[in-house]
């Protein structure tokens, strides 16, 4: 469901086997990593991997993001150039700044305009991984009407503040809280940073929460086994559901009498609630619940 990015999974971009099975995962999003998780002798061939696995490989079901170098360095515009020119749904740029996220919109222009494709189809996602970054982000995703979500970097984030990265993450509360609210004022998707301890799954589901209650709408995993946990954060429970389920009746009877205001087990309903029982019950109908 490419219009859902609850978790966005990372995908080495030198792994023929990673890349064949990325699809079936079960993530909404597959990062195709040419980055971090692929060594300096292996950037060349990395992206030509990458290249002819979505020229080949039916990924039709998951949004296909394909994670480029930095363009300040020798690979990103190779990268960005390789890559557009098979069409991945998105292009993830790193250490994101405003002049990176233009630079990359309009090579994109001009690659869409040669290939045919349609204008503004590739999308773009800033990766906030710098304390600049952090403090520019709303700048940032306005930089691109391509910009469709954010992804926060905790490990390199907190490299660049020069401080210590934990499991209880107290330490990205604030980024955790700029970039979600930054993104919810652009009406976009905010990704919250990987939780790495692979095998802790009672952590990865508390880290997950905090930062649902900050308002992130979606995960990044480093491993499929991850996915699970991260998708029954990010679902509507049962009570939530018939919660809004009756919020919505009441509403519409409350319609049939001519009444404007109206309440709910004794507590007056407004649009804010209104407004939440209707994103609860479109969501838990896209995902099967309802």
């Amino acid at each position: 469901m490419k219009n859902l990015r609850r978790t966005m999974l990372f995908m080495p971009g030198n792994n023929p086997g990673m890349l064949q099975n990325a699809a079936i995962m079960g993530a909404d999003s597959i990062i195709l990593d040419l980055e971090d998780a692929v060594s300096l002798t292996e950037k060349d061939s990395a992206r030509i991997l990458v290249r002819e696995a979505i020229k080949n490989i039916d990924y039709s079901n998951v949004e296909v993001v394909v994670r480029i170098n930095p363009l300040d360095t020798e690979f990103g515009h190779l990268d960005i150039e390789t890559i557009a020119r098979v069409k991945p749904d998105t292009i993830m740029v790193p250490k994101a700044d405003e002049k990176e996220i233009k630079e990359a919109h309009d090579i994109l222009d001009k690659i869409e305009d040669m290939e045919g494709f349609e204008k503004g189809s590739i999308k773009i996602i800033p990766l906030i991984e710098t304390a600049y970054g952090l403090e520019n982000v709303y700048s940032i995703i306005k930089s691109s009407d391509r910009v469709v979500a954010v992804l926060l970097g905790g490990e390199d984030l907190t490299a660049d503040l020069g401080i210590k990265r934990t499991k209880e993450g107290e330490e990205i509360f604030y980024a955790r809280n700029r970039v979600a609210t930054a993104c919810k004022a652009c009406r976009i998707h905010s990704i919250d940073t990987p939780f790495t301890d692979t095998n802790d799954f009672e952590g990865l589901e508390s880290d997950t929460l905090r930062a649902k209650s900050l308002g992130i709408t979606g995960k990044s995993a480093i491993n499929p086994r991850q996915i699970d946990t991260i998708h029954k954060v990010f679902a509507p429970t049962e009570e939530e559901i018939n919660h809004a389920l009756r919020v919505l009746k009441a509403m519409e009877e409350a319609k049939k009498e001519g009444k404007g205001v109206f309440s709910l087990d004794g507590k007056m309903v407004d649009a804010p609630i209104i407004n939440r029982a209707v994103t609860t019950v479109e969501l838990g109908k896209m995902l099967g619940l309802i």
